[in-house]
């Protein structure tokens, strides 16, 4: 069983976001960070690009092991450099849709090459 919850006493989500997921009897998968790379080893050139390819492979991560997006409950994107708002949080709702894992975000200096400009780690789970 997964709970979510928004505990009164700390402040509201900033964003599309839960504080805490806890997990009761569950199977729990734990992938490694997922990049914006196609599986023929094509890196689009746009930060957007690549966010929302990483997360098309966390998706096809999730679906090689029996799960879906709803399933996730933990989230960590680092990204290298700046990126418009808005359209990081377009990408990530269109792939979330009304689920609210828990989410932290991370702007860094860079990646294990220099064309990656993203990288989503995810963990996800289901009752057993």
């Amino acid at each position: 069983m997964k709970e979510f919850r928004n505990p009164q006493d700390v402040h509201a989500p900033l964003g599309a976001y839960t504080h805490q997921v806890e997990l009761q009897g569950e199977r729990l998968l734990a992938m490694s960070g997922q990049v914006g790379m196609d599986h023929d080893g094509t890196v689009p050139e746009g930060t957007i690009a690549q966010l929302d390819l990483a997360l098309d492979n966390v998706r096809r991560n999730l679906v090689a092991a029996g799960l879906d997006m709803s399933d996730v409950v933990k989230l960590t994107f680092y990204i290298v450099g700046e990126v418009d708002t808005d359209e990081r949080r377009r990408v990530v709702a269109s792939k979330l849709g009304d689920h609210r894992p828990c989410m932290t975000l991370l702007f860094i200096s860079s990646l294990a090459s220099p064309a990656l400009k993203v990288e989503v780690d995810a963990w996800a789970s289901r009752a057993a």
